[in-house]
């Protein structure tokens, strides 16, 4: 049975814990073990994914920051990308990129369960593909 370890944001919770509704659906209609993982923001998303993969045949991601007035979002976004980027590559590990990055708060609404879907349940499914592929190619590597 797969597992994933699921880090989530608590900064703008309202987006993030339906983000995580979609994730858990989706896991439970696949047969998915899951263990969630809270973190402050998404900055700290990198940090955890770091000390987690091991347990792991992919982590997800989910957070959500807004663009605001100052360059802090900009900061952020690309901390937490270059971050869980290096997780992946170094650990092999499938590390699902599930920040929202939006211009406002419509735009998150529309995309955490809105009308463009729920992306928590599209990169979920996103995790299990990849954790099936990372299977694949160790399991024939042996």
């Amino acid at each position: 049975m797969l597992k994933v370890g699921i880090i989530v944001s608590r900064f703008n919770e309202f987006i993030t814990s339906k983000l995580l509704e979609g994730a858990k659906r989706a896991f439970e209609e696949s047969n998915v073990e899951y263990e969630v993982f809270y973190v402050p923001g998404a900055f700290e998303i990198p940090v955890v994914a770091k000390l987690i993969y091991q347990k792991f045949d992919a982590v997800l991601t989910l957070g959500c920051v807004i663009k605001g007035e100052t360059y802090h979002f900009d900061l952020v976004i690309k901390g937490v990308t270059e971050g869980i980027t290096k997780v992946a590559v170094e650990t092999g590990t499938p590390i699902i990129f599930g920040v929202l990055a939006v211009e406002n708060v419509n735009q998150a609404i529309d995309r955490a369960g809105g009308k463009y879907g729920n992306k928590g349940y599209e990169w979920a499914k996103d995790a299990i593909e990849m954790a099936m592929l990372k299977h694949k190619i160790t399991s024939e590597q042996k």
